[in-house]
This record gives structure tokens, C-alpha cells and sequence, in this order.
């Protein structure tokens, strides 16, 4: 897949419609681009998501992928003039689960950046990224209860493993707005910025990851979300031997490592 050049929120021909994507050095942004909807994800947008991952995960070029939205808020959520088809997929087998299950097993770094609404299936997507970093002015929610949808197994259990049970029910049952802060003391998100600081920290963030092993950051990533067994775990070690050679010589000799492991 050909990403633009330069600053976040160019697009290359070919993407598809509402999304944009593109790239400084390794650090990648994908920017939901719907802002007359709030950039709330069509059927169609949930069905692209894989399709724009998979070549992303095999690019050896983007290290750290930026997740946000256009024009002042992440997302709105599902459309709502789709949503009865949505639910028609079934729960954990619909276009939402396996979009968020793509996003969920990206092999490398995604960062959350979230401006204004992130609602419903916006929470769905940020809590599929690994880090979630927020605007002060932020607003959350959860809100199938407004709509008699049944939320899907697994984001719910998402959402219970993030925030813990009581704060995933309150969410759930009251399918009320919370504030940063808020989301913040829970758990929801990592970290909270006045607006006009949010992207310096989450591209500072990201471009301070992009130069780590990314050996280390992929057998975290594995490890953390339960994904490596113990013969996995030993490969990883026996695979890291050049790594660590090179990150001592660099502690050694006082300068930047090349690590030399790539995805």
C-alpha cells in the first residue's frame, strides 16, 4: 500500500472512502475521515479496516500506527443508519468485531489519539489500540443501552479487563458521557492533555517507540496480551541474542543503537 509523505492526514489514491493515511518516517497515521458524520464508521468502513491493516503490518518501513480522527473528534461510532445491519452479522462473528480483532492483532505499536467524541464504536476501536492518549475536552461513551443492542462478548470482556467490572457497568447501563478525567481515574485512557498538547505528545510518544528494539516492543506486545507460550517466549530470547549485542555496544560506546530485528 503507497502511503503519502509528510504531515498526518494525507491520502494515497486507492484507500478507502473515510480514511486517510500517512506517514512520517516510521510512524504511521491512519485518520478516520468522515467529519460531517462525526466520523461515525459505515458498514463499509468497518469491512475496509482489516484490508488497510494487513499491508501496514507487513511494511517494514512503519514501525508505531497512529489511530484518529478528522476535523476535532475520533469517532462517533457505528452509523446509525446502518446499525440494524450491523447487528445483523451476529455478535462476535460481525464487521465490528472483526475490524477491532484486526486493530486488536497489528503487530506493532498503535496509539489512540483522541480529540472530542469517541462513543460507542469509537470506544470499541481506541480500546482495540494498545495506548489511548486524550484531549482534555474529550468525551466517552459507551451507549448500546440507548439502542437495545447487545454489546459484543469480547469488547465487553475489553472493557471489563480495562476498566474492571463496576465501571464497565456503569458505562453500559447508563450509556452516559464521561469526561476526560473521568476516563481517566478508570482506567479508559492512559494519559489526558490540553488539547494544544495532545499531538506533540502522542507523535513524541510514538516516534520515542520507533526507536526501540522492535524485537523487545513485539514480544511485549505478544506477552502482554496473552498471546505467547513458553516455547514461544524461548524464541523470542534465542531470538533477541543480535538485539541485546547491540544494545550493550550502544549503552558501551555512547551512542544511538541500530537494532537490527525488523517486522
Amino acid at each position: 500500500m503507497q502511503i503519502s509523505d509528510g504531515s498526518p492526514g494525507g491520502s494515497p489514491d486507492g484507500l478507502a472512502d473515510g480514511f486517510t493515511l500517512s506517514a512520517d518516517g516510521p510512524v504511521a497515521t491512519l485518520r478516520i475521515d468522515r467529519p460531517d458524520k462525526r466520523n461515525a464508521m459505515s458498514a463499509s468502513m468497518w469491512r475496509a479496516l482489516p484490508g488497510i491493516l494487513a499491508p501496514l503490518a507487513q511494511d517494514t518501513a512503519v514501525r508505531v500506527l497512529v489511530l484518529t480522527g478528522a476535523g476535532g473528534t475520533f469517532c462517533a461510532g457505528a452509523d446509525i443508519s446502518e446499525i440494524a445491519g450491523l447487528a445483523e452479522d451476529g455478535d462476535d462473528t460481525g464487521v465490528t468485531v472483526t475490524a477491532e480483532r484486526a486493530l486488536i492483532r497489528f503487530p506493532k505499536p498503535v496509539i489512540a489519539m483522541i480529540e472530542g467524541f469517541c462513543v460507542g464504536g469509537g470506544c470499541q476501536l481506541a480500546l482495540a489500540c494498545d495506548l489511548r492518549v486524550a484531549a482534555s475536552d474529550a468525551r466517552f461513551a459507551i451507549t448500546p443501552a440507548k439502542l437495545g443492542i447487545v454489546y459484543p462478548l469480547s469488547s465487553t470482556r475489553r472493557l471489563v479487563g480495562q476498566v474492571g467490572p463496576s465501571a464497565a457497568k456503569l458505562l453500559l447501563y447508563s450509556a452516559d458521557q464521561i469526561d476526560a478525567a473521568h476516563a481517566l481515574r478508570i482506567g479508559l485512557v492512559d494519559e489526558v492533555l490540553p488539547p494544544g498538547a495532545l499531538a506533540e505528545r502522542v507523535y513524541g510518544l510514538a516516534r520515542t517507540m520507533a526507536g526501540r528494539s522492535q524485537l523487545t516492543l513485539a514480544a511485549s506486545k505478544e506477552i502482554v496480551d496473552g498471546h505467547a507460550d513458553e516455547a514461544r517466549f524461548r524464541w523470542w530470547q534465542k531470538e533477541s541474542a543480535a538485539e541485546l549485542a547491540e544494545g550493550v555496544a550502544a549503552f558501551l560506546e555512547r551512542r544511538p543503537p541500530h537494532f537490527p530485528w525488523t517486522r
